[in-house]
This record gives structure tokens, sequence and C-alpha cells, in this order.
């Protein structure tokens, strides 16, 4: 299974990890109860909102300055976590995604064109670029992790925190490539390229006008978004 994988390839960077299996009924919990990490499950399925909700109280609990989320289907790599942290390290008062901007001919076509839906939005409510908004793989510093009650679900919890995280913490936002991988055995995506857009298209509006500034926000959203590749930093339509 990925989940095995996915999880030695972190535990190899020698940093802790949590894993939380959010009700699964295969082979994952046997899988990773024999590897040094942090288990906690779910004991039905609730939701990758809930999922991060559980793991970011966790880091909290352990007194983590900042953590690293990807899914466990193999989709993200280990590999890509080192840049991430430093970018995070470089950056400090943002939030680092890792944007499937490489290779973005493997991505279906469908898919692509609700992330481009999902990422005008989202800017607009966050009042500044964001590249990638839907990527799962992300540095989250403290003060983001701190936004763990956020009354939202499923896919809208992170773009939940995109927005309170710019609007209510004031945090940046800055993307590192990565390369969009959709091609071999990972499972099948609970993401509902129409059901999920609609509640976090939903979402978006309510927050874009609850912080009003309608069209000021929305030009600043139309910025180029800032995209740190490994040891530079530029602004790249």
């Amino acid at each position: 299974m990925a989940i095995g994988a996915v999880v030695k390839s972190t535990l190899r960077l020698g940093v802790p990890v949590i894993v939380i299996d959010d009700g699964s009924d295969d082979r994952t919990p046997e899988i990773v109860n024999a590897l040094p990490v942090t288990l906690l499950r779910h004991s039905h399925r609730q939701g990758k909102g809930e999922a991060l909700r559980t793991g970011f109280r966790e880091a909290l609990r352990q007194g983590f300055d900042a953590v690293v989320t990807m899914d466990g289907d193999g989709q993200h790599l280990a590999e890509d976590i080192p840049r991430l942290v430093d970018v995070g390290k470089r950056f400090p008062d943002h939030i680092v995604i890792g944007a499937r901007l490489l290779q973005r001919d493997q991505q279906p076509k469908g898919r692509r064109r609700a992330n481009a839906l999902a990422d005008w939005g989202i800017s607009w409510a966050c009042a500044q670029p964001v590249a990638d908004t839907q990527s799962g793989q992300r540095w989250y510093p403290r003060s983001a992790l701190e936004l763990v009650e956020l009354d939202a679900q499923n896919f809208v919890f992170e773009a939940a925190v995109l927005i309170a995280a710019s609007r209510d913490k004031g945090l940046g936002i800055v993307s590192v490539p990565i390369a969009s991988r959709y091609e071999g055995s990972f499972r099948l995506s609970h993401f509902n390229p129409v059901r999920d857009v609609m509640r976090i298209a939903l979402y978006t509006t309510r927050q874009v006008f609850r912080h009003g500034q309608v069209w000021a926000s929305y030009s600043r959203s139309r910025a180029a978004p800032l995209i740190v590749d490994d040891t530079y930093s530029h602004r790249i339509a």
C-alpha cells in the first residue's frame, strides 16, 4: 500500500511523523502501527477537514512550531519536504504551498479547471494571489495551526485556513513548485470537482463580503503569486 512507502520515506528525513487514519477499512492501521510514528484514528470517515484538525491539535499538543502536511496516497513526495521547510524558515510569517506547477499536463482537464476556479475565488477571499490553493502539501507555521477550530468541514477547511491566515493573522502565502503526479496507482480521490468546488465557492463568497473592501481585495488578488524555486524568489504570472 502507498501509505507504508509514504511514511517510511518521511521517516528517513529524521523528523517526527503524525499519521491520521480517517476511518480506513484496509490494512492502514496494521502497516502504520509497525512504524515509529504517532497514529491517531477516527472510528469512521469524517473527511479531510477533520483529519487535518485532529493532526493540528496533536501538533499543538506536542509543542511543534510548524508542520508539513501531505496526503498518504503517494501523490506527494517526502523529498519535497526539505524545500518547503527551507522556504518556511526563510519566510517565517507565511504558509508555504507545494504548488503543482511542474508537469501540469498530467493533471486531468476537469481537475485542472476546477483548481483554476478555486484559485481565483480563494485568492480573492485571501486578498492576495495564491498558486495552487488545492495542494495538500503545505508548511503551516504555528499561527496557522492555531486556526484549528475554524467552522469549516471537508475540503473547505484548507481554504478556510488560507483565508483566515491571510485576513485575520496577516500571514503571506508563498509557493514552491512541485510536480503534478496523477499517473500510477494512487487511490481514487474523494475530491469531487463539482460538489467540493461549489462548497468552496459558497464559503469563499461569504468570506469576500464578510471582510469588505471587495474590489480592493480583488485587485490585490490579481497580482502575480510569490513563487520560490529552491534558492531564489521571483514573481511569475
